[in-house]
C-alpha cells in the first residue's frame, strides 16, 4: 500500500486517508438520496437507480483512485442528472433506455478524446468565462427544478411562473430544512446537506408526510436498468445533440473539478498544468460508460471531495474509501425511499447555490467574456434546456468576439463547438 499509493512521498498515512475518505463520502452522500428521485422522475424503478447510484460511485471513485492515484471521489453529477430526467426524458419525449445509450456513447467519446490527448486540446480551448457560465447555469437550473419540487415556485399563464403556497406543511418544512442546511455548512458541519434531508424527511412524520421504512434492508433489485442502455436507438440523427450535451457538461464539470481539486491538494504544477491528467481522465470516462451499464446518468468527479482533501486526504486511497463507503450504503436503501421530495428540494437549491459561485470569478469588466457566459447562465433555467444554454454561450461568444474585432481571442475549440451547436439548433 506504501509503493502503490506513495503515502509516505505524499506526506500522508493510512489513517488519515481513510478518515478524508469519510468525509468526502458524507459530504457528497446526498446523492444516494437525490438521484434515485430525479431518475424515478424520468420512468426509472427508483431501487434499481439506488443501486446504481451505489455502484457508480464506487466504481467512478475506484478508478480515479487506482489510476491517476487522486484523492478525487466521482458519482452521478448534480445537474446532468437532471437535464437527463426533465430535459431529454421529459421535456423531449425520449425514452430512458435512449438516453441512456447517449450516456454510454458520450463516455465512448470521452475515453476516445482523451487516448488521442483532443481533449485536452478542447479543454485548454474553452474559456474560462464560458467554462464558469455553464457551472453556474446548471446551478440555475438545478435550483429552479428544487424551487418547484418545494411547492415555492409554481406555474402561471400570465407570467410564465408565480409563488406557490407558502403557508403549507411541505413547503415550510422544506424552507426550515435548506435553511439548517446552511446554518450546519456555516459551522462547518460535515454531512451538513445529508443531515438537512434527514431531519426534514423526519419532521414531515408527524403530518403524515412521511413514511418510514425502516434503515438496513438487502439492495433491491439491479436488474430493471442493468445494461439497458438503447444504443441504436442513441445513435439516431435525433439524439446527437444529446450526445454532444452530455459530452461537453462532463468535459467541463471534470476539468473544473479536477483543475480545483488537484491545486487544494497542492498536486498541481507551478506551471498550473495537472499531472497524470490523462490517466484522470480516463478513469472519468470509464465511469461514464460504466454508470450508463448500470442504469443512471453520467458519473462525474465531485468538487465535494475538496472535503477530504481539507482533512489530509493526498492519494487515491481517500478514494478507495469513498469506494467502499459506497458498496456498504447499498443496504442502506429504505432510508433512501423513505425521504419525500419537499426534503430533498433544499438539497438541490442549496447545490445550486454552491454552483452559483463560479460567478465570483468572472471578468467583469469585458463585455466580450461576461455577456456570453450570463446568456448562458440565462438561458438554461428559462429555456429548461442545458442543451440550449450552452449552445447559445458559445455561439454568442465567437459572435461578439468577431464583432469587436477580436476575432482572434477565439480558440479553435470554441469554433469547433460553436459549429456543432450551429448545426443543431439548424436541425432542431
Amino acid at each position: 500500500m506504501e509503493r502503490f499509493f506513495a503515502l509516505t512521498e505524499n506526506g500522508t498515512t493510512v489513517r488519515r486517508e481513510m478518515a478524508a475518505g469519510a468525509a468526502t463520502f458524507l459530504t457528497m452522500a446526498y446523492i444516494l438520496i437525490v438521484n434515485p428521485q430525479i431518475l424515478a422522475a424520468a420512468g426509472m424503478d427508483p431501487g434499481a437507480a439506488f443501486v446504481a447510484t451505489c455502484l457508480a460511485a464506487a466504481l467512478g471513485s475506484a478508478l480515479m483512485g487506482l489510476l491517476a492515484n487522486y484523492p478525487i471521489a466521482l458519482a452521478p453529477g448534480m445537474g446532468i442528472n437532471a437535464y437527463f430526467a426533465f430535459g431529454v426524458v421529459g421535456a423531449m419525449g425520449i425514452h430512458w433506455k435512449v438516453a441512456l445509450g447517449a450516456v454510454f456513447i458520450s463516455g465512448v467519446i470521452f475515453m476516445i478524446l482523451s487516448l488521442l490527448r483532443i481533449r485536452e486540446w478542447l479543454i485548454g480551448g474553452i474559456p474560462v468565462s464560458l467554462k464558469l457560465g455553464v457551472a453556474a447555469g446548471i446551478g440555475m437550473f438545478l435550483g429552479l427544478i428544487g424551487l418547484k419540487n418545494l411547492g415555492l415556485v409554481v406555474a402561471n399563464p400570465e407570467t410564465l411562473v408565480a409563488m406557490g403556497h407558502l403557508g403549507s406543511t411541505p413547503v415550510l418544512l422544506g424552507c426550515g430544512g435548506l435553511l439548517l442546511i446552511a446554518a450546519l455548512a456555516a459551522r462547518g458541519v460535515q454531512g451538513s446537506v445529508v443531515i438537512g434531508i434527514l431531519v426534514t424527511a423526519a419532521a414531515g412524520i408527524p403530518f403524515g408526510l412521511t413514511t418510514f421504512h425502516g434503515v438496513v434492508a438487502a439492495p433491491p433489485s439491479l436488474a430493471p436498468s442493468f445494461l439497458q442502455m438503447d444504443i441504436a436507438g442513441a445513435l439516431s440523427l435525433g439524439i446527437v445533440s444529446i450526445v454532444f450535451v452530455f459530452f461537453l457538461v462532463d468535459l467541463l464539470d471534470n476539468t473544473g473539478t479536477l483543475i480545483a481539486t488537484t491545486q487544494r491538494a497542492g498536486l498541481m504544477r507551478p506551471d498550473g498544468s495537472v499531472p497524470k491528467l490523462g490517466r484522470a481522465l480516463l478513469a472519468d470516462s470509464g465511469a461514464v460508460m460504466g454508470g450508463a451499464a448500470l442504469g443512471t446518468s453520467p458519473t462525474v468527479s465531485y468538487i465535494e471531495s475538496a472535503a477530504g482533501i481539507q482533512q489530509g486526504g493526498r492519494t487515491g486511497l481517500t478514494a478507495l474509501t469513498v469506494a467502499a463507503l459506497f458498496l456498504l450504503a447499498l443496504f442502506l436503501a429504505p432510508i433512501a425511499a423513505s425521504v419525500p421530495a419537499f426534503a430533498t428540494a433544499p438539497a438541490l437549491i442549496f447545490v445550486a447555490c454552491l454552483m452559483a459561485q463560479a460567478l465570483k470569478s468572472m471578468d467583469w469588466g469585458d463585455e466580450t467574456e461576461y455577456l456570453p457566459a450570463m446568456l448562458t447562465v440565462l438561458a438554461m433555467p428559462f429555456t429548461f434546456s442545458i442543451a440550449t444554454g450552452i449552445g447559445l454561450g458559445f455561439l454568442a461568444y465567437a459572435g461578439i468576439k468577431t464583432l469587436a474585432g477580436r476575432a482572434g481571442e477565439v480558440h479553435g475549440a470554441v469554433w469547433v463547438l460553436s459549429a456543432l451547436c450551429a448545426v443543431k439548433f439548424a436541425v432542431s
